[in-house]
């Protein structure tokens, strides 16, 4: 059976680069999904930089695809939010607001993170793919 993903911002940078890894990851996902975090982190960057609507344009394409769904936010994603941060909470490990809200969407999916983050391993809801961690 194919895996679900979350796309982290960092993969997905990392995937405009050319990493292969994270190309080839995506290749074998059966879905695809973008967190509105996510996207928010990677509007905010495009309007730091000076490819704005060209990174826009990627951008869309990318979504457009078949196999990419970028989830509404739930009531359910801000349950599983207040659990997975009550948990970092009382565990000591404090992880990034829009990280938390990654993950809680990962979870409500019940799909695994591609991301460089290592504070993600501190999130127990939801698997992360630790290959990309290693390096």
């Amino acid at each position: 059976m194919k895996p679900r993903v979350v796309l982290d911002t960092n993969a997905y940078s990392a995937l405009m680069s050319g990493d292969v890894r994270i190309a080839e990851m995506l290749s074998d996902a059966e879905e695809v999904i973008v967190p509105i975090a996510v996207l928010g982190e990677l509007h905010d960057g495009f309007r730091g930089g000076t490819r704005r609507k060209e990174n826009e344009k990627i951008l869309a394409l990318f979504l457009s695809k078949s196999n990419v769904r970028v989830p509404d936010m739930t009531a359910s994603s801000a349950e599983r939010y207040g659990e997975i941060k009550d948990a970092l909470r009382k565990a000591g490990h404090p992880v990034p607001t829009n990280d938390i809200w990654i993950a809680a969407q990962a979870a409500e999916a019940t799909a695994t993170v591609i991301t460089f983050d290592r504070h993600f391993e501190y999130i127990t809801e939801v698997g992360v793919d630790v290959e990309l961690l290693a390096t």
